[in-house]
């Protein structure tokens, strides 16, 4: 290789690693601060008055808002690119966790960590961040990439949980809000490295744009799309319990006080590995195989858990498990809509799909807080999400994911 043409490629390493890191720093945030939600609901129902059930749909509503809100946050990043996007979103996210903070009755609690977060983390994680790095990565390191960044995610879990469960104690809910919205204020300028794909240099072969509809026609005609977007309801749905409610049903179990915490700690600690092994197996077996699997290993944990005597070591061994599964879908899915549509509309598409996994999510959150008020037990949601588990394997091992050659879809760049 010539010297010229090393300090071409030279470049192009050094922007992949930057967009990588960058999207991990702003994942780690977003995704880190919306899951320390759950460690919230014991505090404002005994705090402020407010019935379980409500919490519960304001943490719920942000997920139904990220998912309706996705598909438009994607292709604006598509269309105008991802730091203005990002920018907004922190912002909002920002004012979303203030007004929470101060927030006086259900309904404010409702506006601001229900529509303002939900706008906030549909600008600042997966639909934005994943395809600037799909783009930029090349299509053998792109399920790799993709992995690596949503390990970043799992990191901001980590830290996330333990540092929110410390202030809280110590300085109560307000306080730990606003010190939440700082930091996603700190995050707003990362988006203009999220566009430095722009100058790599690598060249580009365009067609001719399509329009959106029509694009997200074509998609949605295909078999494969669909089954898709219907198995990432499911990981929604199941997440979002967890995530939720877990820290409040140890608490019924007579757990140690913090065992909550601590174990939505280990989901993201243990998910940094298991983000990147999804990845990594996504480079090397066929992307739904690994789906369909994720989602069968899943449900036996789930079900172990929730038939076996509980104990804090049976706590951490399912913390263990769940986040080796936990984000896994998001760079295996997101890689297999980029494998058969291409990543030329890849924050609109996968934008789409992820819809799907929001209005899981939605049911998810919202459904475990009204069985709890009308029961007063979970026990109908963790039967449910092993049978949704179960149903999402089966609909992942038909998935066709031969590449679509429609050129409306394809953008890709030219090989060296």
């Amino acid at each position: 290789m010539s010297t010229a043409n090393s300090r071409r490629f030279a470049p192009a390493f050094n922007q992949t690693t930057l967009v990588i890191l960058a999207g991990a720093l702003i994942l780690s945030a977003a995704m880190g601060i919306r899951q320390t939600f759950g460690l919230f609901i014991g505090p404002f129902s005994f705090d402020r008055g407010l019935p379980v059930t409500l919490i519960a749909f304001a943490i719920a509503l942000h997920n139904l808002v990220w998912g309706f809100a996705q598909p438009f946050a994607g292709a604006a990043a598509d269309r105008y690119g991802s730091a203005p996007v990002v920018a907004f979103g922190a912002t909002t996210f920002a004012a979303g966790l203030g007004l929470a903070a101060v927030a006086p009755s259900g309904a404010m609690l409702i506006v601001g960590m229900g529509l303002l977060v939900g706008i906030g983390v549909s600008c600042t994680t997966f639909g934005v961040v994943l395809p600037a790095v799909g783009r930029i990565a090349s299509p053998e390191k792109r399920s790799m990439a993709m992995g690596l960044v949503s390990a970043g995610g799992s990191a901001g879990q980590v830290l996330m949980v333990p540092l929110v469960q410390g202030i809280r104690l110590s300085s109560g809910i307000a306080t730990s809000l606003f010190v939440l919205a700082f930091l996603m204020l700190l995050i707003a300028p990362l988006g203009m490295v999220l566009d430095r794909r722009a100058r790599v240099g690598t060249p580009v072969q365009e067609a001719p744009a399509a329009p959106l509809r029509k694009v997200l026609g074509q998609a949605a005609g295909h078999r494969g799309y669909r089954l898709l977007s219907l198995g990432f309801f499911t990981c929604g749905f199941q997440l979002a319990f967890i995530a939720t409610h877990l820290p409040e049903y140890l608490s019924l179990c007579h757990m140690p006080v913090g065992l909550g915490a601590t174990a939505l700690a280990l989901i993201g600690l243990f998910n940094m590995a298991g983000s990147w092994a999804c990845g990594w197996l996504g480079g090397r077996f066929r992307q739904h195989y690994v789906l369909g699997w994720l989602y069968v290993i899943r449900s036996v944990t789930i079900g172990a858990f929730f038939l076996l005597p509980k104990s804090p070591a049976s706590v951490v061994i399912f913390a263990a498990v769940m986040g080796l599964t936990w984000l896994g879908t998001v760079p295996l899915t997101s890689g297999l809509v980029a494998k058969v549509f291409g990543t030329r509309h890849l924050g609109s598409l996968f934008g789409v799909c992820f819809l799907s996994h929001q209005i899981g999510s939605f049911l998810g959150a919202w459904l475990g807080g009204l069985v709890f008020d009308l029961t007063g037990s979970y026990s109908l949601l963790w039967e449910a999400t092993v049978v949704a588990g179960l149903v999402a394997a089966l609909l992942h091992f038909p998935i066709d994911d031969t590449t679509v050659s429609t050129p409306a879809f394809r953008a890709e760049p030219a090989a060296a």
